[in-house]
């Protein structure tokens, strides 16, 4: 039985092991022809779906083949004289002479040829969007998600201390479409009208983020803190340290990993949130210059693009869908080190 057990926890341990590196296997797959064509200029690159002129490089071949063209033109013509004529009527007729009409013909069709387009894709402002909103998420959930949790845990009487908590988990369970259209609807037209600027833009989306997150970190914080032994306390207050002294200098450092923990948590919820985000934060590829503007964030390119992409553009979604995971996964990986520098 005991030998069961252990190869049962290694096989759960193993398989979710093999789903993360089927999940980065894949995104690095589908993502190579982008990384191939704009490499890690695609991370500073604003561009997105913008068709460019570039110059073709193997110009000499191209005139060649226009020379060649032109001559087997030419040897056409002295064969069938008969049809000059009739050329140099419709010349005529279009109000040309005949080198016009040729100098016009090649002129053209050697820029054309010496040119191709070529659509340029660069994952910068959704980067910078996912980044500010995140940041701004945090700014205004961890203070509040903090006071809630102590609240909870220190300060709150049992009778409403439990229907509270019951409460705060209970908002950490809503679906996060519901979010998105309580900001859209009622939420933006409120912070628009104080701070200006359209209903939907980057401090809505950063709003209603921390609103997501904070009953997720105020639930887990309180959990860390409630395992702090009662003895500490008790013998903090018996040497006179009052409610804040023991909070400050008793629960903290005992609870720290775990608070560390849930605001990395809820760190990285923030950065792969999708469908509240994409309600609120405009949906433009647009810098913004102020908190006010619109703009749009990494999970929002992949939700409204993915259905209509194809080609270099799909690979350029999953480019981004792959800095996306190496973010989160570093993110994960710094709370780890984080916990295991901690228990050194």
């Amino acid at each position: 039985m005991e030998f069961l057990f252990r190869k049962l926890t290694s096989i759960s341990a193993t398989v979710i092991l093999l789903i993360l590196s089927a999940i980065f296997i894949v995104l690095f797959f589908y993502a190579k022809p982008a990384i191939k064509e704009y490499g890690l200029h695609f991370l500073v690159d604003p561009r997105w779906g913008v068709t460019i002129q570039i110059p073709v490089k193997n110009s000499a071949t191209v005139q060649n083949n226009t020379n060649s063209n032109a001559s087997a033109s030419v040897g056409n013509n002295e064969d069938d004289s008969d049809n000059m004529s009739d050329s140099d009527n419709v010349d005529a007729a279009l109000g040309l002479g005949g080198d016009d009409v040729d100098s016009a013909i090649s002129g053209g069709g050697e820029n054309s040829q010496n040119y191709k387009t070529k659509e340029i894709y660069g994952g910068l402002i959704p980067i910078v969007g996912t980044i500010l909103s995140t940041i701004i998420a945090m700014l205004f959930a961890v203070p509040i998600a903090m006071g809630i949790a102590i609240f909870l845990s220190e300060i709150a009487m049992p009778m409403l201390a439990k229907p509270v908590g019951i409460a705060i988990e209970l908002l950490a369970a809503i679906p996060s479409i519901i979010y998105g259209m309580w900001g859209l609807f009622y939420f933006g037209p409120f912070i628009s009208h104080i701070f200006g600027g359209p209903s939907v833009n980057l401090l809505v989306a950063g709003l209603v983020l921390g609103v997501m997150i904070i009953p997720f970190m105020a639930s887990l914080t309180r959990d860390s803190m409630n395992t702090t032994p009662d003895v500490l306390k008790e013998s903090a207050y018996a040497l006179g340290a009052t409610k804040f002294e023991v909070i400050k200098d008793v629960i903290f450092p005992y609870a720290k990993s775990g608070i560390i923990g849930s605001i990395i948590l809820a760190l990285g919820r923030a950065l792969g949130e999708t469908m509240a985000v994409a309600f609120v934060i405009g949906g433009v590829f647009n810098y913004p210059k102020k908190l006010t503007d619109p703009t749009v964030s990494i999970p929002v390119v992949l939700a409204n693009s993915f259905a209509e992409s194809s080609g270099m553009s799909l690979a350029a979604l999953f480019y981004l869908s792959l800095v996306l995971f190496v973010v989160s996964f570093i993110v994960i990986v710094t709370a780890k080190f984080y916990f295991l520098r901690n228990n050194k």
